[in-house]
């Protein structure tokens, strides 16, 4: 008797194209939030005596993103957005929220591209549908806000 012999698969050729990338809305919110923290953390710290010291902006960014999707909650995201503008507080927060908004509906050709201004002279739907992607978007910002502690006045260099 002979031994059978074992048949040779075919070889599988790697795919020679990627299927192209696909980022779920989540995942745009993280990468645009993370860019934005970015940005307030170059200029939020500054050295003192080998200590990375949180500026005032630094600090007033990571208060009031804290802060504001309780406010938005209670208040509504106009009022809230009102209140930032009316303190002159974190101007960056405002900035974030506007970026993201227009990223993700951007404003018709004339039209003043600001969030706030965006919001009183919108329809209810746009209201609506800016308050819940900017609640979304600032569990982000706040996480990120927290993981770079922008809310803590000293961090060890």
């Amino acid at each position: 008797m002979t031994a059978p012999t074992q048949k040779k698969l075919p070889q599988m050729k790697p795919a020679e194209t990627k299927p192209p990338e696909t980022k779920t809305l989540d995942q745009l919110r993280a990468k645009h939030a993370w860019d934005r923290i970015q940005e307030v953390v170059r200029v939020g710290f500054e050295d003192k005596n080998g200590k990375k010291v949180l500026t005032k902006e630094g600090k007033e960014f990571g208060t009031q993103v804290k802060k504001l999707p309780t406010r938005i909650i209670a208040a509504g995201l106009g009022q809230a957005l009102a209140f930032l503008e009316a303190k002159e507080s974190a101007p960056a927060l405002h900035r974030a929220l506007t970026d993201w908004i227009e990223q993700r509906r951007p404003a018709d050709g004339g039209e003043d591209r600001t969030l706030l201004i965006r919001l009183i002279r919108g329809n209810a739907d746009f209201q609506r549908y800016a308050t819940a992607e900017c609640l979304a978007y600032l569990v982000w910002l706040v996480r990120f806000a927290d993981a770079c502690k922008l809310t803590d006045s000293v961090q060890e260099g």
